[in-house]
């Protein structure tokens, strides 16, 4: 089992032991106040920490009941912030996330984000880092280590968990706060969250057995295609991104209703292609990409919910697909990247290992980890605090 694998199968616990802590430290510095006076979220960061912020918006619009937009750090820093709107002290939150807490692009959108009124929340996993201390308020991701062997860099599946989790126990404050949510149903939110780890730890092993067999079926595939809507947008992203990271094939996330806009008309005939749904309000767009992938001769995989198996509409999924990754029973979209990131994430990994590729192809060819982040200078890029509207 490779080190991707093994973190994957990690989650379950890590999520049952950090919940309580990254709650209690949430409720501790996330003041009356603060969630009183917003009006407005930005989410941002930059890879996996954008991802985990259009996971979450949904959580945030629904749950603490704000207008949430999350946006790619660069696309925050210097073109939004500058314009955000002047409502007065306290009703512009910007959550900006970091796990290294040095990502040059998110401090950047932090700093610019200070300059202008805003309220700023640091969401990392490093305590004393540059974006740390950006951060108005201070929430730490931080977990217990990940045992690795010396040299080894393994693509981040717990610490995107571990950013999604603090950002849905963030709404979920700030919801109760406000009055979005009771005490009771903020604390029914929370039990939610806990029971995901449980459906975790049964569900894996399947997907680990179909993910394997899939990238065996598929192995001279050279591209892949992750199809996501909503709050599985993100996970559609960060699948591919995962790919990416551990096998280097070039792969794409792309938004449900897009796919059937551009990716419908690509060339590569079998290209594999994996539809993510939750079975809430994008089921029947997904349904109808399905039946569309499939009659152009798209191979497919799919994660949607094991109760939508019978019926007409859902039965016509189960047979358009190849290989099938079930959602336990009772996952509600709002909370559902917790558990759709991990078939991608397990697809990527079994890839890595069937084409006899190296994670991250050993930062070769100007990928080094030195400066920052080789020559992409991810964290020694230029930071600018003086951005005209």
């Amino acid at each position: 089992m490779n080190s991707m694998i093994e973190q994957v199968y990690s989650i379950p616990d890590m999520i049952r032991d950090s919940l309580d802590q990254f709650d209690d430290g949430i409720r501790r510095t996330l003041d009356h106040n603060f969630c009183l006076s917003l009006k407005r979220i930005f989410l941002t960061g930059c890879g996996d920490s954008h991802h985990a912020s259009l996971n979450t918006e949904l959580a945030f619009e629904s749950l603490a009941g704000l207008p949430t937009e999350p946006l790619t750090a660069l696309q925050f820093a210097r073109y939004t912030a500058p314009y955000l709107p002047d409502t007065g002290p306290g009703t512009n939150g910007v959550i900006g996330v970091s796990v290294s807490g040095e990502v040059a692009r998110t401090l950047e959108a932090l700093l610019l984000a200070r300059r202008v009124g805003a309220t700023t929340i640091a969401l990392t996993a490093t305590p004393g880092s540059r974006v740390a201390e950006a951060g108005d308020f201070k929430v730490y991701s931080t977990t217990a280590p990940f045992p690795e062997k010396e040299g080894d860099h393994t693509p981040g599946i717990r610490s995107f968990t571990a950013n999604q989790l603090a950002l849905y126990l963030i709404a979920i404050r700030i919801g109760e706060v406000r009055g979005k949510l009771t005490s009771a149903e903020a604390a029914t939110a929370r039990q939610e969250l806990l029971a995901l780890a449980e459906a975790a730890k049964k569900a894996i092993p399947a997907w680990d057995k179909i993910a394997r067999d899939l990238a065996q079926a598929w192995a001279e595939a050279q591209e892949f295609v992750f199809v996501g809507g909503g709050p599985n947008f993100g996970t559609a992203l960060f699948s591919a991104a995962k790919v990416l990271e551990a096998s280097g094939d070039m792969a794409l996330g792309q938004d449900t209703e897009e796919w059937a806009h551009l990716q419908y008309f690509a060339r590569t005939i079998p290209t594999p292609t994996i539809l993510i749904t939750a079975g809430e309000r994008d089921l029947t767009r997904m349904l109808e990409v399905a039946t569309a992938a499939k009659a152009i001769g798209r191979r497919l995989a799919a994660v949607f919910p094991s109760d939508l198996a019978e019926g007409d509409k859902e039965h016509r999924l189960v047979e358009t697909v190849q290989f099938i990754f079930p959602l336990p029973q009772g996952t509600h979209e709002v909370f559902s990247p917790l558990l759709t990131t991990l078939p991608g994430s397990l697809i990527a990994a079994h890839r890595a290992e069937v084409v006899g590729e190296s994670f991250f192809r050993n930062f070769t060819g100007g990928r080094d980890i030195s400066g920052g982040g080789g020559i992409s200078r991810i964290r020694t890029s230029e930071i600018i605090i003086g951005v005209q509207p």
